[in-house]
């Protein structure tokens, strides 16, 4: 076991990230450099020797529920971001692979000639080996956002937190590029997150994570090293217990 190892509060970790993180400015697909920088992160992490599960979200190609406001059936469009998460998961998994890091990318729905279908033993044998396991196609059921999938694999894996990574540094009172008086809040419960409807994560996410013991940080994902700062236990973003 490496030094770094054994200064890590969190020895298993699921990441989750929005499909707009791979997109930057640009706000839609998929942006190399931006993929780039974002798995030097997950490199990094990697090095930690720790058990590291990712979950990528779709925003960036199709977002279920918006198409679904716009006339789309929700069924189909949910669909439909499930297929853009398994997109988003390749394009992390070459470039993580490009960079010698062994990576698996375990779907909800099954489509065996691109990536293994989802089996919780072996996802879990993945990560005793040492390898990243990217879980893609959110739960595999219509209704449910990545941020729930991210929460139910966390659970399953058997992981110590949930690191949500977005563009701001934490939870805010309220939205911080709209409103500028918003007040970061570095430690919340699980009942005040839901309760204010802060948006840290959708509620069934959130609730999953109380019933379970399961906390959460929140933190930029922009701040270079803020994640591998978090899995050793120092202060950055937000913590939600």
């Amino acid at each position: 076991m490496t030094d770094e190892n054994r200064s890590a509060r969190y020895q298993r970790v699921l990441l989750k990230l929005s499909g707009e993180a791979l997109a930057g400015d640009r706000g839609f697909g998929i942006e190399p450099k931006v993929v780039d920088r974002l798995t030097d992160e997950i490199r990094t992490l990697a090095e930690m020797d720790i058990s590291l599960g990712v979950v990528i979200g779709g925003g960036n190609i199709v977002r279920g529920a918006i198409a679904s406001r716009q006339g789309m059936d929700r069924v189909q469009a949910d669909y439909m971001g499930m297929l853009a998460t398994v997109i988003n998961a390749l394009a992390v998994q070459d470039l993580l692979e490009h960079k010698n890091v062994e990576t698996r990318v375990m779907t909800a729905i099954r489509m065996e000639e691109v990536a293994e279908p989802y089996i919780r033993r072996r996802a879990m044998r993945h990560m005793e080996k040492g390898r990243v396991v990217i879980f893609a196609g959110g739960t595999g059921n219509p209704y449910f956002s990545t941020d729930t999938a991210a929460v139910l694999r966390a659970i399953e894996m058997e992981s110590d937190v949930v690191i949500k990574a977005t563009k701001v540094k934490g939870v805010f009172t309220a939205d911080p590029v709209e409103d500028p008086d918003a007040e970061f809040i570095p430690d919340i419960s699980f009942h005040e997150v839901v309760t204010r409807e802060l948006g840290v994560m959708d509620a069934p996410a959130v609730s999953l994570c109380k019933e379970n013991g399961l906390p959460i940080i929140v933190l930029n994902l922009e701040e270079r090293g803020a994640v591998a700062s978090a899995i050793r236990g120092e202060r950055v973003g937000t913590l939600v217990s």
